[in-house]
């Protein structure tokens, strides 16, 4: 028998303080200086149905290769990550990667912890429609603020695909690890994708596709202002853009006004000059070396990395380290 489980409620889909967390994360980045939104706030329904177009484009090689990685190393990570042991995947949108996680571990319990409510439960279904008996819980909530998981029969094994990591800057990145070894609790492992350095040209190729699906993705959070805080954002006056830092090691993706702008968003009044930016999202690449320094810095012993033959991407499985080895 399939068994998905009712939603917990970790931060509640659609509640008041989900919707009020947004309209201040919102209002604050819109007032400051340097306007800025947190990239999360791109996956409501339609943002999470543009970013799974956007993994199956061909500038955007991070989901197809750790597929690949997920799939070649089954062996080595039943054996590095555990067999038997429930799953928590940090951020799940479709779940598409899971089932090559859940299936090498023999994993009969499975947490999914998503901001985007309607998109898990939906996810859920089609999983365990693939995988008959497993137990889906669906955990709706913000990954980066503290999550109280249901009771869980331990150890755990943690999941965080598809680079997110590097979404954060590299304080942000430890803290947010360091989290995740405290939800995760004694004994944990981690199964983490992580981007690499690579050719600039590539990058922001993956981040700036020929068919503007990145783009669509981009705007559709000035259209979620628009529709869920009243806002009157003129969205043909921005474009989308994708820029490579090298001394950052990063991409960042902007909202750029194409021309002076004024508009509403929760009941206040903003205004933008031509070519001001709204910067909504960093993606930050690493090194092997760098990983490595994460991974001890956020009290994780890496234990394997994988990469594919072109080092496009990385997979790595960590433990969590004892407390004489926690930083």
């Amino acid at each position: 028998m399939t068994d998905t489980l009712a939603p917990t409620d970790s931060s509640s889909t659609g509640s008041s303080s989900t919707d009020s967390a947004f309209a201040r994360d919102v209002l604050r980045g819109l007032s400051q200086p340097r306007k800025t939104i947190p990239a999360r706030y791109f996956y409501d329904m339609r943002g999470s149905e543009l970013f799974e177009a956007i993994t199956r484009l061909p500038e955007y090689y991070p989901t197809r290769t750790e597929i690949a990685l997920l799939t070649d190393h089954a062996d080595d990570l039943a054996r590095l990550a555990g067999r038997g042991r429930t799953v928590v995947e940090f951020g799940a949108g479709s779940a598409a990667k899971t089932p090559l996680l859940l299936q090498a571990t023999d994993a009969g319990t499975y947490v999914a912890i998503d901001i985007s409510g309607d998109y898990l439960v939906q996810s859920l279904k089609a999983l365990t429609h693939r995988i008959p008996g497993l137990c889906a819980v669906p955990v709706v909530g913000d990954f980066t603020e503290p999550l109280q998981l249901p009771p869980l029969a331990g150890p755990l094994t943690g999941f965080f695909s598809g680079s997110t990591i590097g979404n954060l800057d590299h304080r942000g990145a430890v803290d947010l690890l360091r989290s995740f070894r405290a939800t995760l609790g004694p004994d944990a492992r981690l199964v983490i994708g992580i981007d690499t350095r690579k050719n600039p040209h590539l990058l922001e190729a993956a981040y700036d596709d020929a068919a503007g699906v990145t783009a669509q993705f981009n705007l559709n959070l000035l259209h979620r202002i628009n529709r869920e805080l009243g806002g009157t954002i003129p969205v043909a006056s921005f474009e989308h853009r994708a820029v490579w830092h090298d001394g950052h090691g990063r991409i960042e993706m902007h909202l750029v006004a194409l021309s002076d702008v004024a508009f509403t968003a929760a009941g206040q009044r903003f205004s933008m000059r031509q070519g001001e930016t709204i910067h909504t999202e960093n993606s930050h690449k690493y090194t092997p070396a760098e990983a490595r320094f994460l991974a001890r810095a956020s009290g994780w012993e890496p234990l394997a990395m994988w990469t594919d033959k072109a080092e496009l991407f990385s997979l790595h499985v960590w433990s969590a380290a004892g407390k004489d080895l926690q930083p």
